[in-house]
Formats: C-alpha cells, structure tokens, sequence
C-alpha cells in the first residue's frame, strides 16, 4: 500500500488527528454502533452507515485487510413496546426493521458489514463478563439488576471530557432507590412480567443497552479494537459506559481510535425520532436517487452537522448530472474519433489526472475529508471539459488511450464514494430520479417526433417541441452527427457540493 499520505485520523479520545497504525500490520479490525430495530431508519442513520461505508472503503483502497463490525441491537424497551402495540412479539419486530434496514442500505449502496452480530445472539458472552465485573467489584446486583460501580473506574469521562459532577448534573443520567450511586449504569436489567427474558445467576432478565456492544465487539474483534464508531449522540453515555465496563473487564485498552459523525440537522436541530422532526430513508428514496442522498451525505466533513433540505438534495443531483455528462462525453469521444495512445498532446491530460488522483488520496488520507476530495474531482471534470472543448475547437482529438485513463480515475474515485452506479446515458435520460422510469416513454415519443419534423424542415415544430420537453419535463435535448440524445436539467445551484466543511475547518 502507498504511504505517500498517511491516514491520519481525528480520535474523540484524544481531541487530535493521528497518524493510523492497525494493531495488526494490514488488518484493521472496525467496530460501529448500529440501529435498535424497532421502526424504519431515519436519513440520520443513513449518514452514519454512508460514512463508515466510505471510511471502510479508503481503508480498503489503501491495501488494508479490514474486518468490520456493525451491530443490531433487537431487544430493547422501544422493540417491546412496539410488539405490544401491534400484537407480535418482539422477534418478529426486530426481524421486520432489521430487513427494513437492509433494504434502506442496499439501496444507498452501503456494503454489507463483514458481520452483523444481535443483541440476543451474545447473551453468554455478557454474563460472562457482567460475572467477571462482580468478581472485580467494579460492578454489583441488586433487586435482580446488575449495575457497574462507576467510581470504580477512575478514568469515567475521559471520552466525553465530562467530569462527574457535569455528569450528576446531566438530564441523561437514570437516577434509580437499587443505585450505590446515581452515575451507576445498568449491566443486566430484570424482566418484568411478560417481557422477553433469559436465564442468569442474578434471576431472569436482558441485558442493558452498553454491555451489548462491549461483548459483540470483544466477541468478533478481539479486547483491543483499532476503530470504534458511531454517531455523535452516542458519545456519552454509550461509548463512555462501553469503555468503562470493556477496560475493567479486560485491564486493557479498549479501543484505539474513536470516531464519531456529526448530526444531521432540521432548522438546527438534530433529526431524531424523540423530537418527531425526521424524514425516514424511504421517504427521502421515494423523492430522490439514492446516490443523490449519498453524494448529499458526503458533501460535508462526517464530523460537522449538515443541514438538511430540498435544496440541498437539488444541488446534489445537478453535481450528479455534471459528472455523469462528462463521463457521457467521454465515452460519446471515444466512439467519435478513436485515436492510438500517444498521439498528439497528451501531456496535460496525463498531467490533470495524477494531480486529481493525488488530491483525492491525500483529501481522503487527512481524516476522510470527503469534501475536499469532491471538489478536486470537480477541479478534474471541469478542466477536463475545457480541455476536450479546446482540443475540438482545434480539429484535435484526444486519444482513447487517455480518455480511457480519465474515466478510470473517475470511476477508482466513485467506487471510494459509492458513486457513479449508473450508466451515464440512463441517468442522463432520467434515470436518476423516481420519475425516469414512468416519464422515459413520453419524452422518447417526443424526441423522435422532432427528429422527423426536422428532417421534413418543420423548423417551428421541432422548436415548439424542444421548448415543451424543456418545460414539462425538465429534458435539454443535444443535437449532435450521431442523432439527437436527451438529458435532465441542471436544477439550481452550482453543482459543486465539494466546499462546504472543507480543509482545516475539519479540526474540530
């Protein structure tokens, strides 16, 4: 693998970027938080698992061997309460969300983690531990419960950098009579009369939410981690819980390198279910292309808020068009006039594209700065484009060789993203959107209408119907000595999302 840009990544922990080194040379072993499955996602979660997705993805184009983690947690108060509500149990509302998930994510491209542990499937293995932390005295049962000893770990709130007496202070701490102290956090909770419940040396009960991840992750990836992530919500009191118990379980580190992504925000407040201001992945899916979400999602640094709107959703599908019109053109240069490699003046081509690829990794490399690598992706098309336009306006073709070499680097760029899926004609010709489908037939009609009127010289036909394609259905048509192809319209915007939350604003 290349080390011409270290990875250099920003630890919670810490408060800095550092310079990445995996436990084992070549391997990273990843751990994230994932959803309780108890209702369909919000777009949220789908930052989430589209930030790991692309970190995942740079690790892997960087030569590492990475083994990823990502949990469900399918038994919870939310799950129960839901299977009461609509007479089923608690299994068949996990199973229900789970693949609702699944579908959200396949669908935005997010790869399947290498192993997706339950909650319910690691039972042994959190008593096994919650009956170590008894043993240690770091934690103790009371009333069926078992609840760990906070003030047992003198390093609590290293990862929030809360002290306790903030921590006392703080809304999200449970105060319950069964507590030594108020800052205690349930290890193992007792069932209450027809809840689901599992056998243990404390009585019938389920485990609480922060052992969970401790034992799934210890389980799959071993008792010192290089990379645990999640939303930032989860910061305190789940991540700090997870390494209070994990650390003194094992008397180890628990995890090398926290990283945690911003919220993603309504009118500036962060979308969540317990304020009602959030728009499910299916609702955003039904309105726009699940790469336009992406590509959305991506267009700020994962650990800064980003704003959500229409607007914004616009602005990334107009930056889509862009990109897939210049991977069109090259292809349509390609069929045009294809030339030998190494004819005529390829220098600049060859130039732009290792300037681009060495952008993009060193963005990419510095704390995966998704931002900055899209603007220098954007720098390439764009230069590009003027490059291919001089060349014409000179008789000059450009080779196929370095056509072919332009579109490779796009395309290594877009696997890192999760972008270009599609093929640039079918996207051009509106498959981009939930509509392009249903209105492909119409607008095919009308092309080819105003292909016959101009070729019977019905110069105010063919105009009449350009205009209608362009007003009714948002199609800007391109006359070229291959015949007539039809694309989407830019809607607003610049179609450069590759600034906001760029560079050194990334510090934190």
């Amino acid at each position: 693998m290349s080390e011409a840009h270290p990875i250099r990544i920003f630890n919670s922990l810490t408060g800095r970027k550092e310079t990445f080194v995996p436990l084992v040379p070549g391997r990273v072993g990843m751990y994230v938080c994932g959803v309780t499955v108890y209702d369909h996602c919000h777009l949220g979660h789908a930052r989430s698992a589209i930030v790991f997705d692309a970190i995942r993805a740079t690790l892997v184009n960087r030569g590492y061997e990475v083994h990823y983690v990502q949990n469900f947690t399918d038994i919870d108060d939310k799950i129960i309460r839901r299977a009461r509500e609509e007479g089923k149990t608690s299994e068949e509302i996990a199973a229900a969300y789970t693949s609702s998930y699944h579908e959200d994510m396949d669908r935005l491209g997010v790869k399947r983690p290498d192993v997706e542990p339950l909650a319910t499937g690691h039972i042994p293995e959190m008593i096994l531990i919650i009956s170590a932390l008894i043993e240690k005295g770091a934690a103790y049962a009371a009333g069926g419960d078992v609840l760990f000893r906070v003030k047992k770990f003198p390093s609590y709130g290293a990862l929030s950098k809360r002290s306790l007496d903030e921590m006392l202070a703080g809304a999200r701490v449970e105060v319950s009579e069964i507590k030594e102290d108020p800052l205690d956090f349930v290890l193992w909770k007792a069932s209450k009369p027809g809840e689901p419940a599992w056998p243990s040396p404390w009585g019938p009960g389920r485990p609480g939410w922060h052992i969970e991840c401790s034992a799934m992750a210890m389980k799959h990836l071993g008792q010192t981690i290089d990379i645990h992530g999640g939303g930032h919500d989860l910061l305190f009191p789940h991540h700090e819980n997870e390494i209070a118990q994990s650390e003194a379980y094992t008397g180890r580190s628990f995890v090398r390198i926290w990283v945690h992504n911003g919220f993603l925000n309504i009118n500036r407040e962060k979308m969540s279910k317990s304020l009602g201001n959030f728009f499910t992945i299916k609702e955003v899916l039904a309105r726009f292309d699940p790469e336009v979400v992406r590509l959305f999602l991506l267009s700020t640094h994962y650990r800064h808020p980003i704003e959500f709107s229409d607007q914004s959703l616009r602005d990334s599908r107009s930056a889509l068009d862009r990109m897939y019109r210049f991977l069109d053109l090259l292809a349509r240069s390609r069929e045009e006039a294809p030339r030998p490699f190494g004819v005529g003046g390829e220098k600049d081509i060859l130039d732009r594209i290792r300037d681009f690829e060495g952008r993009f990794d060193e963005a990419m490399s510095d704390d995966f700065n998704t931002p900055l690598a899209l603007g220098s992706l954007f720098d390439l098309v764009r230069e590009m484009n003027r490059h291919l336009v001089s060349e014409r306006s000179q008789g000059r073709r450009v080779s196929t060789g370095s056509l072919d070499l332009a579109e490779d680097a796009v395309r290594r760029a877009g696997k890192v993203l999760g972008l270009f899926r599609h093929d640039p004609r079918a996207w051009l010709e509106g498959a981009g959107g939930p509509d392009g489908d249903e209105r492909r037939p119409e607008v095919e009609r009308l092309v080819a209408e105003r292909t016959a009127a101009r070729k019977a010289r019905d110069f105010a036909l063919a105009d009449e119907i350009r205009r209608r394609l362009e007003e009714t259905y948002a199609v800007v048509l391109d006359d070229g000595p291959g015949g007539t192809t039809w694309r989407r319209k830019a809607e607003g915007g610049n179609g450069e999302p590759g600034t906001r939350g760029m560079g050194e604003s990334a510090n934190g």
